[in-house]
């Protein structure tokens, strides 16, 4: 039974999270997950994680419940349950929650529609990755083909009563697929303010000092996971073209993956692995220094779902040069705060523009994050509250048309 709160005079609603992916992993998933689930919280929500574990063994931790599992070997941090959870399924179930928040189409997607046949809430799922991008993983593509992604995706997504499209995108792409439920376009929030907020000199020095950083250097800066789908080689092809950027610049790449070995090897063999510093992962607490450090934000990816590093970067007041992709539309302007390019040739041209152009590089600060205003957690989270609202409204009126029927 939803129930009344005092708080804002507002609905207040008992909402489960399932998930493959969460803490102590950190992605774009999992950050709009930790997101969600702070801004729901403050609204006065209950709300509860079912997630796989990164061990053996099955555990509970602050409302996060870890159903035990192993690694497949498929992907890096990608995991199989090995249980299904019945003690934890059962404590869910007697919790009763009134809305299921699915973030992912897989193993934790079946939990939703256990949990949600035996409590008759409705799923809300959120459709965050373009699987077509990443099929490349699994036996080479061979077997997971872009017409298997579609009966997959539009089979899953009959499951729930509403999609939410992090972009236009994904919205497209869903209806390549031609799911028939209810879609919503609300682009994932990001808690902008440790980006929004003043770099401390110190520990920028601090920074450039640890990896033996010119003051004189321009650095541009390539950050997320390291996947082949995110095409990172194109960045330092296009890098090693220029000698001027070679003089002036030096690219940081902050992150790891499956392809960072042959990345490393390309560096060398283009005859700029001095200008290149792979860096690996760093902790979330110091990622915004790293915008704060940088001149220049740099990708090259067509496989995101929404960009939330550029949303990162351009909070932080950086110019950003994109390859052209739909989700940069809102937060490039041409010439502005950045460029976007559509081949090796303009990237490099791109990159010494944005790092020379004294327009560019005056009004970016300001232009950036009046771009990145729109995709703060805030509004995010009112809106997801909406969709949730609306989802128990309709599940209610359905079993009430349905008693009265019978």
């Amino acid at each position: 039974m939803v129930t009344k709160s005092n708080l804002k005079g507002r609905v207040k609603v008992k909402i489960l999270i399932t998930t493959d992916l969460y803490k102590p992993q950190i992605n774009g998933v999992v950050t709009s997950i930790i997101n969600l689930r702070s801004e729901l919280e403050k609204e006065g929500h209950q709300v509860k994680i079912l997630t796989i574990s990164p061990q053996l063994t099955s555990f509970e931790e602050d409302g996060v419940y870890y159903i035990k599992s192993l690694p497949i070997g498929v992907y890096p941090n990608i995991r199989f349950p090995i249980s299904c959870g019945i003690k934890y399924m059962k404590e869910i179930i007697e919790w009763k929650p009134e809305v299921i928040h699915s973030q992912c189409e897989f193993f934790s997607f079946n939990f939703a529609v256990k949990i949600s046949k035996a409590t008759k809430a409705p799923i809300v799922h959120t459709y965050h990755t373009l699987y077509e991008q990443y099929s490349k993983y699994v036996l080479g593509g061979r077997i997971v083909t872009p017409k298997l992604l579609a009966l997959f995706s539009k089979g899953r997504m009959r499951r729930v009563q509403t999609v939410i499209a992090p972009s236009e995108k994904v919205l497209k792409k869903l209806e390549q697929y031609r799911v028939d439920s209810h879609i919503e376009v609300i682009p994932t929030g990001i808690n902008l303010d440790e980006f929004y907020s003043e770099k401390k000199e110190e520990d920028i020095q601090k920074l450039k000092k640890q990896y033996g950083l010119d003051h004189d250097k321009k650095i541009i800066l390539s950050l997320g996971r390291l996947g082949f789908e995110k095409r990172i080689d194109e960045i330092i092809n296009g890098f090693s073209m220029n000698e001027k950027l070679k003089n002036i610049g030096v690219i940081l790449i902050v992150g790891d993956g499956p392809a960072r070995i042959s990345l490393e090897q390309l560096a060398k063999e283009k005859g700029v692995d001095k200008n290149i510093i792979f860096v690996g992962m760093v902790s979330p607490k110091d990622v915004s220094n790293y915008y704060k450090m940088a001149d220049l934000f740099v990708s090259a990816s067509t496989s995101e779902t929404q960009g939330l590093t550029y949303v990162e970067a351009a909070a932080s007041g950086l110019p950003l040069v994109c390859r052209y992709d739909p989700c940069v539309e809102d937060l490039i302007e041409q010439g502005e705060n950045g460029y976007v390019y559509h081949s090796m040739d303009e990237l490099s041209v791109c990159l010494e523009k944005s790092l020379t152009d004294e327009k560019i590089i005056n009004i970016a600060n300001v232009k950036s994050k009046d771009l990145a205003n729109k995709f703060g957690k805030e509004y995010f989270g009112q809106q997801i509250e909406d969709v949730y609202r609306q989802s128990v409204q309709y599940r209610k009126k359905s079993y009430q048309i349905v008693r009265n029927y019978v």
